[in-house]
């Protein structure tokens, strides 16, 4: 009898003794799943393709075929410029060493080759006003550069260099990216070449008013890859390694990267830089029209039941639309069938049309949709 309480008793304390441990390991972090428990960030961040794919022995997701693609089309740029009075109204300023007292400055940024003949897109930022722009290639070839043409209203300028058989990259649609997508940058932050971020669209059709506001076209692709003062005219790319915009600009009080930088995007891109090449000019297509973003403050005033879109509040004498049969008050909701919510998606469809185009705009007017067919004016407002 003794012998079997014994037994029983160390039973007992067995059992004791793995409940403990299941409760100890149980409230420990290194064994918590991570996918359902609340902890920090840094440790929930994984690169899986899938939720279901936290629980297989498949490899995480990386970026390492993309970036093979876009590093080698990227480039290097460094531009001599004649020091500028008004630098410190230059909102592009921490991209550039002042040379101080009069003396040149000099910037550095990057650029997208665009074609095997040696054009390269890049900023205007970066090359306006240079004396000198010298490019050098991923493989360290260096070349003199000329600036073919540049567009202010839109951050955008065409280079080019003599050579050959260079690396490109294929053109994606930015306008079928989504936010939340991976994205990376490429550029040379800091003049540390080929550097590669990664992060996810974090909004589309953004505006900041860094180009001025006014007939500027902001409608930048936001991220929160890191980009820094020598990204200024690199490549966002997708995990395909095509190209959605060019990196312009960082959301900053310092002067670096501080969660947010502004892409412009490549079907905004292409159709500039392709005027560039040809006439030496973006040949900008003109609406004719001022405007504001409709909002349900403005909505209440207008006495309609929207709240997203473009209130026309003005037809410009001699523009595109005066003699389309558009009307004042009129609220522009769609362009091509494509929705307009905002300022900066009216402005890049418009930007990225042509002279003589017509489109087909769809407005708001007294509770019904009107369809407008308006054919574009070149844009010659200074």
């Amino acid at each position: 009898m003794k012998k079997l309480f014994s037994t029983v008793l160390a039973g007992i304390f067995g059992g004791l003794i793995t409940l403990g441990g299941i409760y100890l390991l149980k409230d420990d972090p290194a064994t918590v799943n991570y996918s359902t428990a609340s902890t920090p960030a840094i440790q929930q961040v994984k690169f899986n393709t899938s939720p279901a794919a936290s629980n297989t022995a498949t490899a995480p997701f990386d970026f390492k075929a993309a970036a093979a693609l876009a590093t080698p089309a990227v480039v290097h740029i460094s531009s001599r410029t004649k020091a500028d009075p008004n630098e410190s109204n230059n909102p592009f300023r921490f991209f550039f060493e002042d040379g101080g007292n009069g003396a040149p400055r000099g910037g550095t940024g990057s650029g997208v080759i665009y074609s095997g003949d040696g054009y390269i897109i890049t900023n205007n930022h970066v090359v306006d006003g240079a004396d000198k722009v010298s490019v050098t290639l991923h493989d360290n070839r260096t070349f003199e550069a000329e600036v073919i043409g540049t567009d202010k209203k839109t951050d955008l300028a065409v280079i080019k260099i003599e050579a050959s058989d260079l690396p490109t990259l294929k053109a994606g649609n930015s306008d079928q990216s989504q936010v939340g997508e991976w994205v990376l940058a490429v550029g040379n932050p800091f003049d540390l070449t080929s550097t590669v971020t990664a992060g996810i669209i974090s909004a589309k059709g953004r505006s900041i008013q860094i180009l001025g506001g006014g007939d500027a076209i902001e409608a930048f692709i936001q991220t929160d890859a890191a980009v820094n003062p020598g990204n200024s005219g690199g490549a966002l790319v997708d995990t395909q390694g095509r190209l959605l915009g060019i990196n312009t600009a960082i959301a900053t009080r310092s002067g670096s990267y501080q969660g947010y930088s502004f892409a412009i995007p490549v079907d905004l891109v292409t159709r500039i830089v392709d005027d560039i090449i040809e006439f030496g000019s973006y040949q900008r297509a003109y609406l004719g029209v001022h405007i504001y973003e409709l909002d349900d403050d403005a909505a209440q005033d207008l006495n309609i039941n929207i709240s997203q879109g473009v209130v026309v509040s003005e037809l410009i004498d001699g523009g595109s639309a005066q003699y389309s049969g558009m009307l004042e008050q009129d609220v522009i909701v769609a362009i091509e069938k494509r929705r307009i919510n905002s300022v900066p998606d009216l402005q890049e469809m418009i930007g990225r049309a042509k002279v003589g185009d017509v489109l087909n705009v769809t407005v708001h007017r007294r509770g019904q949709e009107v369809d407008i067919p308006i054919r574009l004016k070149a844009y010659n407002v200074d």
